[in-house]
C-alpha cells in the first residue's frame, strides 16, 4: 500500500512538476516577444521640426495629444505593431501642423490587439471637435477599423497606413483613405487586396512611390521591410 501511495505522489508531483515548467517555458517566450520591439529613434525624432511648433499634452494613461489652435477636426491613431508609439510624433506633430487635433495612444506591449477599445472615451474629452478620424499603422490601422466598425456613428473615417480592414466597412458612408509605399514588403498585399471589398468604394488609395513600411513611423528599418528609394525629380 505504501508503494502505491508513493507512486500516486511521484505521479502528481511530476505532473504538477512539468506543469509549472511548461508554464514558466511560455511566461519566458512571451516575455521575450513583447520585450522584442521598434524603439524610437529619438535623435530622428528631435531633428523634426515639426515637433517644435505644435502645442502637446501627455495625458495620465501615456497617451500624447497634439494641439493645434482652433482645431475642429480630430484624428485618434494607433500605432504599429511592435513598435513604440512615440516613433510617430513627427507624423503627429506633421497633421497637427495642419489644424488637426491629433491623439496618439499608447499600447499594452506595443501591440494594438490588447487594446482594441483604446479610443473609447476620448472624444469626450474634446466637445469643441466637430468631426472624428480614426486610424493607425500596420496592425494599428487594422485593429482601429475593427474599433470602428462598432462606433461607426462616432465618426466621420478611417485612415489606414500600411494596413487593412478586416472588419466590413463597405455599407458604410464612412470617407476613407489608404496609404502604403510601393516598396512596402512587410504588408500582406494579397490580403491587402483581397481586404478592399471591406471597404466603401469610393475609398482613396495613395501608393507613395519608393516609401517602405517603416517609414510612417522614426524607429529605423524593419525586418523584412523593402528599401526606400528616391524617385528622380522628372524635367
Amino acid at each position: 500500500m505504501n508503494f502505491l501511495k508513493d507512486k500516486r505522489k511521484r505521479k502528481i508531483f511530476v505532473t504538477a512538476a512539468s506543469i509549472v515548467l511548461v508554464l514558466a517555458i511560455l511566461a519566458g517566450a512571451c516575455a521575450g516577444y513583447v520585450g522584442d520591439y521598434y524603439r524610437t529613434d529619438q535623435e530622428a525624432v528631435g531633428a523634426f521640426a515639426p515637433m517644435n511648433v505644435v502645442s502637446t499634452e501627455l495625458l495620465e494613461d501615456g497617451t500624447k495629444v497634439f494641439k493645434p489652435e482652433n482645431a475642429t477636426k480630430g484624428f485618434v491613431f494607433y500605432p504599429g505593431g511592435k513598435v513604440e508609439y512615440t516613433a510617430y510624433q513627427p507624423l503627429m506633430a506633421a497633421c497637427a501642423q495642419q489644424g488637426i487635433l491629433c491623439i496618439l495612444v499608447e499600447m499594452p506591449f506595443n501591440l494594438a490587439v490588447l487594446d482594441i477599445n483604446a479610443a473609447e472615451g476620448i472624444q469626450e474629452q474634446y466637445p469643441e471637435i466637430e468631426k472624428w478620424y480614426i486610424g493607425g499603422h500596420s496592425l494599428g490601422g487594422s485593429m482601429a477599423a475593427s474599433y470602428l466598425a462598432d462606433h461607426i456613428v462616432d465618426y466621420n473615417g478611417l485612415i489606414l497606413l500600411g494596413s487593412y480592414s478586416t472588419a466590413d466597412l463597405s455599407e458604410t458612408d464612412l470617407d476613407v483613405l489608404s496609404v502604403y509605399g510601393s516598396e512596402d514588403k512587410v504588408m500582406n498585399r494579397v490580403k491587402y487586396d483581397e481586404n478592399k471589398s471591406n471597404l466603401p468604394s469610393d475609398f482613396i488609395e495613395v501608393v507613395i512611390d519608393g516609401g517602405c513600411h517603416a517609414y510612417f513611423g522614426m524607429y529605423g528599418a524593419q525586418e523584412g521591410d523593402g528599401t526606400i528609394k528616391h524617385i528622380k525629380e522628372r524635367d
